[in-house]
């Protein structure tokens, strides 16, 4: 549950946006349910690796894919395994006004501490829609909102755009996922001191280093729980330390750069393949090679092959194989 008004939004969020923020899929069974024990299994899995939160119903949970009562539902796992002891975020995008609202309503029912907002895809073209829109929506809750600036909505805010969005009281901050770095940088530059700005991966970190800029928050991603083991949670420990300024160059080069070249090859190649659309079969499968539960996607999208799914295990065990299990090694 939120414990501050909205005046206070954006304090409560430098003091809590920190470190590593994980992204949840939805589970599903055999029989297409969302898979409630599951979801339940993964949850606590992602807190013992040591992420501070994570965010449900985002682009890897399908949430154009799900009923609003799978949305409420997916909110209510998320806020019951938390137990207000974990900080959890829901995406409530949405083309509607009033089904974003209704989500939102009733995230913070449920105990949701933060809201994720992107564009309402197919409508809006200009940037001024995106920022009316998620205005309106702003003034309708009285949680903070992360707004999520990605082409996956089909429309990418430039930074000024984003400065203007932050000037809204409880807007607190963008996960820029624009994957173009100019706008990354700028906005880091123009807004970061004002709002929190993060691009969901490490190479911010490195070139912020030397321009500089330090973002305080990884928000949000699915490598913690795709790089890191019990025991050996590599991923997590270096976001951690970078976000709060201290880049250990030989502990990422030993420890995470192995297998995220892994990752990067194999999202490169899933995103590719679906013209453009975020890997969420392959995230999947590679949560099941960890031990978490994932199941199919829903169409349109479509899972990948047998014989995809034997290569990235081979893969991911491959480099596994490679790298000391306990961390301090």
């Amino acid at each position: 549950m939120a414990h501050y008004t909205k005046g206070e939004a954006r304090d409560w969020a430098w003091d809590n946006l920190t470190g590593q923020w994980s992204t949840l899929v939805t589970p599903f069974s055999p029989d297409d349910q969302v898979d409630e024990a599951g979801l339940r299994r993964n949850i606590r899995h992602i807190r013992s690796l040591g992420a501070r939160g994570a965010g449900a119903t985002w682009g890897m949970g399908e949430f154009w894919s799900l009923t609003r009562e799978e949305r409420f539902k997916v909110y209510d796992i998320l806020a019951d395994e938390s137990r207000g002891e974990w900080l959890t975020a829901a995406h409530v995008t949405h083309t509607s006004i009033k089904e974003a609202t209704l989500l939102a309503d009733y995230a913070q029912s449920a105990g949701i501490e933060l809201l994720i907002v992107a564009p309402p895809y197919i409508v809006t073209r200009k940037e001024s829609q995106v920022i009316d829109f998620v205005r309106l929506l702003a003034g309708k809750t009285d949680l903070a909102i992360m707004f999520y600036n990605s082409p996956q909505f089909g429309i990418v805010l430039g930074a000024p755009a984003l400065k203007e969005l932050c000037a809204i009281p409880n807007v607190v901050g963008v996960k820029e996922a624009s994957f173009n770095r100019d706008i990354t940088i700028e906005a880091h530059r123009t807004i970061g001191k004002d709002a929190i700005i993060s691009a969901p991966d490490e190479w911010i970190l490195l070139k912020g280093r030397e321009l500089g800029i330090r973002q305080q928050v990884m928000f949000a991603n699915t490598s913690d729980w795709r790089f890191d083991r019990p025991g050996a949670n590599y991923y997590t420990e270096f976001i951690d330390r970078a976000t709060a300024g201290d880049i250990d160059d030989n502990f990422y080069d030993s420890r995470i750069r192995p297998i995220k070249a892994v990752s990067d090859r194999w999202w490169q190649r899933m995103v590719q393949q679906a013209g453009g659309v975020l890997p969420a079969a392959m995230c999947k499968h590679w949560g099941e090679v960890m031990g978490m539960a994932g199941g199919g996607v829903r169409p349109p999208l479509v899972d990948l092959t047998p014989d995809e799914k034997e290569e990235l295990k081979a893969d991911i065990l491959a480099v596994q194989s490679k790298v000391p299990s306990t961390v301090g090694d």
